[in-house]
């Protein structure tokens, strides 16, 4: 098996995704399963790839140990990135907002990357599970100022006095 051979069918699973109807979310599970089978047994990969069929099909509960398990194994990169945001939003899911809160606030300041909006979305969804609305605000409009076609630097001047008013 090539890995590019194998990222690619894995990718075409997703690409296919919402084909299937929601009855049918075993079946795709069950690719996303075949898939894994063709890793070898310690490869971070087959966890996070059955943690994202899980929560892509509606079991937070079932992804969260799955995700920690990619984790522990060392899954790093952008995979790494992409499922500390997942996690944090399957606690969330679970009731464990705070966990979210914790495992993202330091991906806060990691090396910038595409990802950066979806850290700040997500961990503002989970201070808001806490009653934290408006660290989560302003996250958010931190996060949407820079795409804006005016108003930047207004909007993120608005989102650091949410939480720093005295500033």
């Amino acid at each position: 098996m090539s890995t590019q051979d194998w990222e690619s069918r894995v990718a075409a699973a997703w690409e296919g995704f919402d084909d299937y109807a929601e009855e049918d979310a075993a079946d795709f599970r069950a690719v996303i399963d075949a898939l894994v089978a063709e890793l070898p047994a310690d490869s971070p990969l087959g966890p996070f790839e059955r943690a994202c069929a899980w929560d892509s099909t509606g079991h937070s509960d079932t992804a969260v140990p799955l995700y920690r398990e990619a984790l522990a194994r060392g899954l790093d990169g952008y995979r790494g990135r992409r499922a500390k945001i997942q996690l944090s939003s399957s606690l969330r899911n679970v009731g464990r907002a705070k966990e979210g809160v914790d495992l993202l606030t330091p991906e806060l300041d990691a090396p910038s990357d595409e990802l950066d909006d979806a850290v700040r979305a997500c961990l503002a969804l989970c201070l808001s599970s806490l009653g934290r609305d408006r660290e989560g605000l302003s996250l958010v409009l931190g996060a949407l100022a820079p795409h804006l076609p005016r108003y930047q630097r207004s909007m993120a001047n608005y989102a650091r006095l949410l939480v720093e008013p005295d500033a």
